[in-house]
């Protein structure tokens, strides 16, 4: 794979990975990506739709000539989780 692509499927791995379809249901993180993708949370499934593009864009002839764009420069932060405060 090229390495454009690299940097959305690693946060891609890391979003399936921290999501609630593994942690708390306990399925695959392939199975998440194939048969329960409503449950993974909206930016997963933006990161998957962006790595299918990114690869796709790979065997386009048309962009062979300017380069894959569209994952060649993405990392993956996770949201931290928001702590409630005890309220005295």
């Amino acid at each position: 794979m090229s390495s454009s692509c690299k940097g959305l499927l690693a946060a891609l791995k890391d979003c399936v990975l921290n999501s609630d379809c593994v942690i708390k249901n306990g399925h695959l993180p392939s199975e998440c990506l194939k048969d329960h993708i409503d449950e993974l949370p909206e930016a997963c499934q933006s990161l998957r739709k962006a790595t299918f593009e990114c690869k796709r864009g790979m065997l386009d002839m048309r962009k062979r000539f300017r380069g894959n764009i569209v994952g060649s420069r993405f990392e993956y932060e996770n949201e931290p989780d928001i702590e409630k405060t005890p309220s005295s």
